[in-house]
């Protein structure tokens, strides 16, 4: 794996690293697991590592601190509002800067953004959630419904045929003023973690029923579902080089600095990749999708958390 990104040299055995975690958002929870496993990792490995549980935008930090760790997924930590706080308050941290995490956490703009950068994107339609209702003429079915600015697959649905429609835009438009209809594509769910300038191996995710929601994600949380996960995926080598080439091509579109994890849907009829969104501040337990690709990659997770932290030092 390059190290190119990684050109300065950093004593890491000197830093006071705070982890901030959980957030305001829906994916609390989530971020809380994440939290405890980058600690665990990173403890007898920096000097000092601290637990910092935000709730709002007056979180505490230690007047120390070196370098601020973002594990809050979702709103307020991956979609540009922490960055630009701790930007204010002179703090470093890790992982995407405010613009490109604003970019990649609006799905409507970063959408645009793949476009105009050549990266194969599902089709869509946007609705404004007064009208969605009765706007069911203007889209084709099967279609997904999604709220453009939430992560984890919350209020995401794949509306099948007509009937489903009302449910599906009720619920996601309990999130914001606008949604995001998509084509449906008939394929594998893929996911592609990108560390510096290198993209990881490819993940296939494989639901035990349904699609990847927060249910089959997060089986722990919901007590229900469940997913495989094969890494490396059971891919060609020309199909792998592809998906990885269209995975670093959406990253460098919205400009992501450090890292990312792309979504992307493997069409069965022609084996065509679509990229579905970029994930800037993606889960980090220890069995989360961008530590699994790591690991196959010969990065060991306490590895990939310190590879993070120097990382991000060049772009503070």
């Amino acid at each position: 794996m390059s190290d190119s990104a990684d050109s300065n040299t950093v004593d890491v055995s000197q830093l006071h690293v705070a982890v901030l975690a959980g957030g305001p958002g829906s994916e609390r929870e989530v971020s809380l697991n994440s939290a405890k496993g980058v600690v665990g990792a990173l403890e007898g490995k920096v000097g000092k590592v601290t637990l910092v549980d935000v709730k709002d935008g007056n979180f505490p930090l230690p007047d120390d601190t070196s370098i601020a760790f973002n594990v809050i997924h979702g709103t307020y930590g991956e979609d540009g509002d922490l960055q630009a706080e701790l930007q204010r308050r002179g703090v470093p941290y890790t992982g995407a800067r405010e613009a490109s995490s604003r970019l990649a956490f609006d799905k409507i703009a970063s959408k645009r953004a793949f476009r105009e950068a050549g990266v194969q994107t599902p089709g869509e339609w946007i609705l404004n959630r007064d009208e969605a209702l009765g706007a069911i003429d203007t889209v084709r079915f099967p279609c997904v419904v999604k709220p453009p600015r939430e992560g984890s697959s919350v209020g995401v649905h794949i509306v099948q045929e007509s009937s489903g429609w009302e449910s599906a835009v009720t619920d996601a438009a309990k999130y914001g003023p606008d949604l995001l209809v998509e084509e449906f594509i008939s394929g594998k769910e893929l996911t592609v973690g990108v560390l510096g300038d290198d993209a990881l191996p490819v993940i296939h995710i494989q639901p035990r029923s349904g699609f990847y929601d927060i249910k089959n994600k997060y089986p722990w949380m919901t007590g229900e579902g469940g997913t495989d996960y094969f890494c490396p995926a059971d891919l060609s080598p020309e199909v792998t080089a592809a998906v990885q080439e269209m995975a670093l091509k959406a990253h460098r579109s919205l400009g992501i600095e450090v890292y990312s994890r792309v979504d992307v849907l493997l069409r069965n009829e022609d084996q065509e990749p679509f990229v579905l969104e970029v994930n800037t501040i993606p889960g980090m337990t220890e069995s989360s999708l961008l530590p699994k690709a790591a690991a196959a990659a010969g990065v060991d997770y306490a590895t990939l958390c310190l590879k993070i932290i120097t990382v991000s030092l060049n772009f503070n």
